[in-house]
């Protein structure tokens, strides 16, 4: 019998429970996974508390690298003994094996190891799709970046840095301050000794930035709204801090007619040509070496727990696995 960390119920990280799961052979269209390194995203705490609601009980997670070890019929995308990865729904990456819908699925090159790749798909995606999609980010353009050193930031940081992009980032402290600069970022603003607004004022003589990325949410809602020029774009990908509060659209107006938008990596790779773009541009820019992926922290899968109140807490930088 293998292994998962199944959520019976909504709450904190003392709700993950290591118990059996038996997924039982994969369906029409799936295929099984054993996992070999599985990733940690702040998406998975919104799931454990409830703020994204799901069917329980049910495993979570939604990152991992494995082997497939058989797949149902009508699988033409993998084969048994491919080396594949997955950022995608449904839940269930916190788990020894799972059955997984086939067409969801990535095989590895050769260039990257599992632990890399399940360190980076959700989060290099993500990076993908914000800087290449959802704003198309121009060489010698200035953006601001919200938590830098986390596994999103870094990657960003890099992939931005190496397309002559100027990454203003906000950091917890000056640990990840240096952290963030050693990996691309020209300016970092401590948000808990800075006014970040002011200091981007600053970098950018009053002329803010075209676009702001932030998955920190409440807390810096209102004030990267503020370090936007007339017409920016405010890129509002997580809610690290809580949920944004309601937002007036008359106040868009008021601050230079901006433009909100609310992007998912679900929603960007919701098609299977565009889901293989995009790991592909993952892929290359990794294999070139302009993108390192730091792995930081490591848990067994059994201690995801302590996992979450870490990442919670803000005390992990770069990207984090959980090892079956």
């Amino acid at each position: 019998m293998s292994k998962a960390i199944v959520v019976h119920e909504h709450g904190g990280p003392e709700v993950l429970r290591w118990e059996d799961y038996d997924p039982g052979p994969p369906g029409a269209g799936e295929a099984r996974i054993r996992h070999s390194a599985v990733g940690l995203n702040y998406i998975d705490t919104y799931h454990r508390s409830g703020l994204y609601p799901l069917q329980l009980p049910c495993p979570i997670g939604m990152e991992a690298a494995g082997v497939v070890e058989e797949v149902g019929s009508g699988v033409t995308e993998v084969a048994p003994g491919d080396r594949v990865a997955y950022a995608a729904n449904p839940p269930g990456a916190y788990s020894e094996v799972r059955n997984m819908p086939a067409h969801r699925l990535v095989k590895l090159p050769d260039s990257i190891d599992d632990r890399t790749a399940a360190a980076m798909m959700l989060q290099g995606m993500t990076v993908e799709y914000l800087i290449h999609r959802t704003f198309k980010v121009q060489p010698g353009q200035k953006v601001l970046w919200h938590a830098a050193a986390g596994g999103v930031g870094l990657i960003a940081c890099q992939w931005l840095s190496a397309m002559g992009v100027t990454v203003i980032g906000t950091v917890g402290s000056e640990e990840k301050a240096e952290l963030a600069k050693a990996h691309g970022c020209s300016h970092t603003i401590n948000y808990r000794t800075e006014n970040f607004v002011q200091r981007v004022k600053e970098i950018t003589e009053g002329e803010g930035v075209p676009v702001v990325y932030d998955s920190v949410g409440k807390d810096t809602w209102e004030g990267s709204l503020d370090c936007l020029q007339p017409l920016g774009l405010m890129v509002s990908f997580g809610n690290a801090s809580g949920p944004v509060p309601p937002c007036s659209v008359t106040s868009l107006a008021a601050k230079g007619s901006l433009y909100v938008t609310r992007p998912t990596l679900m929603t960007y790779t919701a098609k299977r040509e565009d889901l293989l773009a995009s790991a592909s541009a993952l892929f290359e820019v990794v294999s070139s070496g302009k993108v390192k992926i730091n792995i930081n922290q490591t848990y067994p899968l059994s201690e995801t727990a302590q996992a979450h109140r870490d990442l919670e807490a803000r005390k992990t930088t770069g990207s984090t696995l959980l090892l079956p």
